[in-house]
């Protein structure tokens, strides 16, 4: 489903949406009557996300997938890596009922929001879920304001991410290596939404849990407003380049105007547990193409930490373009976030 049709689901991913799961509607769909009369010019301006307070549900699955690996999902039997994408507005609170259908303890920790040590998911706090059992967190937003002494105190918004903390170790190391991860994103009243989104994990040595030559394509039309969400976990720091596009290296990843300071990047470096996300117009001045992304640490990318961003022009050629992987790129077009 695409952005502009007004209306977006709280979670995607690899997975569908689980039936009757919690939707978040970023605004009021237009009726017949409004859309039909709509200029084209108005079609083309940025939809925004509303305002928050919202109190929402929903269900997510820890499971072992049929390769050894470990993933969460909407659904029984269709975890992801990464997990589901998450997505919340200032002000939002999120109950997540937990089930654990594996046969080892694990758990849902999350960064960037706020929660009680009842929603830690640590063994330190008792906060885990055994094998076969449930248990339901809860995640809090809030918007940015004044300390009562005076100092600012930041809001939630950001890109953020969740992950085991158990399995393995106290530290979930054996999770987040298997693949028991996957992205938050939570936005502030008037951010300007995306078209498409794509979660990109370097995870120790892989793109996503892929093996190396094999890191997931990404799909978009010139002239898209795609969202990309970086997260790093492992052993080791990496740069994250990408061809041809560029973003401001701040909150959004897009500058306020002519004169936002914010230094223009195309390169970041990242380590473990960071994440960041940013947008950009898929193909802006520079075309369709297959433009690659990748880690810019040259012995990584050498060992194969790199994919492709596939810009297809409007009739859906992509110049020059020979598939590498075919099935992976299936599965990177497959996996999109599209709402």
């Amino acid at each position: 489903m695409d952005r502009r049709s007004f209306n977006r689901r709280l979670l995607a991913g690899g997975a569908a949406a689980a039936a009757g799961a919690t939707s978040l509607s970023l605004a009021a769909a237009p009726d017949t009557a409004s859309a039909t009369s709509a200029t084209s010019a108005a079609a083309d301006i940025p939809k925004t996300a509303p305002a928050g307070g919202a109190v929402r549900h929903l269900k997510l699955y820890a499971e072992k997938l049929a390769d050894g690996q470990m993933g969460y999902g909407l659904e029984k039997g269709k975890a992801t890596i990464p997990g589901p994408m998450i997505e919340l507005i200032e002000g939002d609170t999120l109950h997540i009922e937990f089930e654990n259908t594996m046969d080892v303890p694990a758990s849902l920790h999350v960064h960037g929001v706020d929660y009680d040590i009842a929603s830690d998911g640590t063994k330190l706090s008792r906060s885990h879920v055994e094998p076969g059992g449930t248990r339901t967190y809860t995640w809090r937003t809030h918007t940015p304001g004044k300390r009562k002494d005076g100092t600012w105190r930041p809001g939630s918004a950001g890109y953020w991410h969740y992950h085991d903390h158990v399995v393995g170790t106290d530290h979930g190391t054996g999770g987040i290596r298997k693949g028991l991860y996957g992205p938050v994103v939570v936005r502030r009243k008037g951010d300007i939404l995306p078209d498409k989104q794509f979660t990109i994990v370097f995870n120790d040595m892989t793109i996503n849990n892929k093996p190396a030559h094999q890191g997931p394509d990404f799909q978009a039309t010139v002239g898209d407003r795609v969202e990309i969400v970086m997260i790093t976990h492992g052993e080791y720091y990496h740069t994250f380049h990408m061809h041809g596009h560029r973003w401001a290296d701040n909150r959004t990843g897009l500058l306020t105007g002519p004169d936002d300071p914010s230094r223009v990047i195309d390169n970041k470096i990242t380590g473990p547990a960071d994440s960041f996300g940013f947008q950009i117009i898929a193909g802006e001045h520079v075309g369709a193409g297959a433009w690659m992304y990748h880690c810019h640490v040259q012995s990584h990318s050498d060992m194969g930490m790199a994919g492709l961003f596939l810009v297809a022009k409007p009739d859906g050629t992509i110049p020059g373009h020979e598939p590498h992987h075919p099935a992976a790129e299936a599965e990177g077009a497959a996996g999109e976030h599209v709402h």
